[in-house]
């Protein structure tokens, strides 16, 4: 028996194999993060599921990348577009990431920033950002 929310996705240990794991973690590769955890108490075994940002988030990160790297309105970028294959260095990545705290009003940690090597992994951290930031 499997469940499905918003956040989470459970199964019952019983009625699950390690194969019907495999499958459905084949169909996830789409999510960013996949975890597990067992509670002893009910013996279930439980799947959390964290989604990628949202396409809006996608999209003005990837002008943003476009602008600062002058980049034509033409050129086409994916989530998947690396940075440096863009012809971006260290320093257009920090002006990067400059330009991203300063459209969405967050504050990047040095250790994040330099972790950032995809407009996905970009938009991602922004939305973690924007969430946890106390409401004004």
């Amino acid at each position: 028996m499997a469940s499905l929310s918003a956040t989470s996705l459970s199964f019952k240990a019983p009625s699950i194999q390690s194969t019907r794991i495999s499958q459905v973690l084949r169909k996830a590769s789409t999510f960013q993060s996949i975890s597990f955890g067992r509670f002893q108490s009910s013996k279930s075994l439980r799947l959390q599921i964290s989604c990628a940002a949202k396409p809006e988030t996608v999209q003005k990160v990837s002008d943003i990348v476009k602008e600062q790297l002058a980049l034509s309105a033409d050129t086409a970028l994916t989530a998947e577009s690396k940075f440096s294959a863009l012809g971006a260095d260290s320093l257009d990545t920090v002006e990067i990431v400059m330009a991203l705290e300063e459209k969405f009003n967050i504050s990047v940690e040095e250790a994040d920033a330099q972790n950032i090597t995809t407009i996905q992994e970009a938009a991602d951290l922004i939305e973690d950002l924007v969430q946890k930031k106390p409401a004004a």
